[in-house]
This record gives structure tokens, sequence and C-alpha cells, in this order.
């Protein structure tokens, strides 16, 4: 069995890729293979090929920021009722290392490091402080089903 990280969108369009927590308007609410920021998720396209967002036609650039707002809405109130220390939310579509669309949908925190509080949340990446028992398991099976169950009631809102 090939690793769903090789072809997310495929993957995710197969129903084979174990991070999507719910298909969307014009992609897949997946949550990310680390959780250094516990309720970090993605919205991936559901085009294959497509790599930014200047590729898809207007109509559907238009539904996959609004997927990406939606997704935004479901982490900020999960992320809000877990952790009193919840700050924001960043919404950031960068795609300099997967050529594939995705926009980060980051949550954060009052407790970050105060030299990454001003930075994209990438620097948590950069400065190496993101480690191997940040990687999404099972024991981040409750926040997956309180994502998956804020982005249901998200949908209902707008539909």
């Amino acid at each position: 069995m090939s690793d769903f990280r090789h072809d997310r969108v495929g993957t995710a369009l197969a129903g084979t890729n174990p991070m999507v927590l719910r298909r969307l308007r014009a992609g897949f609410a997946v949550i990310a293979d680390v959780q250094h920021l516990p309720g970090y998720c993605v919205l991936i396209s559901d085009t294959p090929g497509v790599d930014q967002l200047v590729d898809l036609p207007p109509e559907r650039q238009l539904l996959f920021l609004e997927d990406m707002a939606i997704l935004g809405r479901a982490v900020a109130a999960v992320c809000a009722r877990r952790d009193p220390d919840f700050r924001r939310i960043n919404l950031e579509i960068q795609g300099n290392t997967d050529a594939f669309l995705h926009a980060h949908v980051t949550p954060r925190y009052e407790w970050e490091p105060a030299d990454v509080v001003g930075w994209p949340a990438a620097l948590h990446h950069w400065t190496e402080r993101v480690r191997d028992e940040h990687r999404t398991g099972p024991q981040h099976d409750r926040l997956r089903a309180e994502l998956a169950a804020e982005l249901d009631h998200q949908l209902r809102l707008v539909t």
C-alpha cells in the first residue's frame, strides 16, 4: 500500500487519506500531520493537478476560499473551547513546498514562544520546534471528532 502523503489529493478522492475530516465543496478538510499547535488543519483541493488558487476557474476559487473560511471557523470554535489561551486563526495559502493547492488553517496560542508569535506558524518548523511527539495519532482522536462535528455544524450554517 502506498503512502497517502505521496498523493494527498488522489487519496482523498479515493477515500484512503486517513487525515480527511470532511469533504467540503471544493476540497477536503484534513487534520495536519503534526499537532504542535493543537487543531492545525489543512484544506486540500479536490482538483488533481491544480498547483495554486489562480489555476482554478473563478467560481471554484471562490468555493475554495469559502471552504477555507468554514474550516477556519470550525478550528477557531474547537480551539477556543479546548484552550483558554487560544488567540486567533491564521489562514495561509503558500504552496512553496507541496505542488498542490492547499491552505493552512493554523490556531495560534498565547503560550507560543515570544520569538514566533509575530511570524507565520511555519517558524515552528523552521526553528525545529516540531518534534516526533507532535505527530498526529490516536492521541488526537477526540480532537479529530470535535473538529469533524464542528465542521458539520459550520456546513449546516451555510447551506
